[in-house]
């Protein structure tokens, strides 16, 4: 498949690790090319707001990423959301993993090394990335700690990797609230993403009438095709070149 033209009318949902950003051997190590935030913010403006950044990541890492650019985005796969006015939500407002799982997994993970037990605000992510040979340990704990009738939390597969995340978030939900809102409301929304968490995010853009694209479909998994796309698109819609800091990256 083709990647789209971007126009005026488009809204963008772009994931982070493995869409924007080659994925690291920990969240910490990811690399942000350096023209990266200035074309995001370019692009921005040129739809009017209508460009929201969709991931696992907590808000305040997204921020950190970005800096100085600062969208709207929804975190924690769609537990925290922030709308384009800087208004925030929670969904379920001060629900959190327990602190009994997190020790559980965090005393597992000193018997396994390279495994990265991540906190997060609500949930948390176990990294097997550089030790795959204990992710059959993983999955056995978390299965143990979480089961799959749990009310409030479940399980989410990631590349590498196992969340703990809450039942009533996806990122599907946090693009149908983001584009019951300005400036995304009435667009044509394309959601962005490389694995089984952006699913839902894609499915709620086709739904709306967008599209869903998988980089490794779309973009031949290589985060730079992203970024490359992302430029190209910014030039169309300006009819002129990108920001000068935007050719930086790869």
């Amino acid at each position: 498949m083709t990647p789209p033209d971007l126009d005026r009318k488009s809204a963008l949902f772009l994931d982070l690790d493995g869409t924007l950003l080659e994925i690291a051997a920990t969240p910490e190590q990811v690399v942000v090319p350096a023209g990266l935030p200035a074309l995001l913010a370019h692009l921005h403006h040129q739809l009017g707001g209508a460009l929201a950044i969709v991931t696992g990541r907590p808000l305040p890492q997204i921020d950190d990423l970005l800096r100085p650019f600062s969208p709207s985005a929804a975190g924690e796969h769609g537990v925290s959301l922030r709308y384009a006015d800087g208004t925030r939500e929670e969904l379920p407002a001060g629900l959190a993993v327990p602190a009994a799982w997190r020790e559980a997994l965090e005393a597992a993970a000193e018997r396994w090394p390279g495994v990265l037990v991540e906190p997060k605000p609500h949930g948390l992510a176990v990294h097997y990335r550089l030790a795959p040979e204990y992710g059959n340990e993983v999955w056995r704990l978390v299965r143990e700690l979480v089961p799959p009738e749990h009310p409030w939390f479940h399980l989410v597969p990631a590349r590498e990797a196992v969340e703990i995340g809450l039942r009533a978030a996806s990122k599907g939900n946090a693009v149908e609230r983001l584009m019951a809102h300005a400036p995304f409301h009435g667009r044509r929304p394309i959601f962005i993403g490389d694995d089984f968490t952006d699913e839902a995010g894609m499915s709620k853009a086709r739904e709306l009438g967008g599209l869903g694209l998988r980089v490794a479909e779309v973009f031949g998994g290589d985060p730079a095709n992203v970024r490359a796309w992302l430029m190209q698109g910014a030039r169309q819609l300006d009819g002129h070149a990108a920001p000068a800091a935007a050719g930086a990256m790869p």
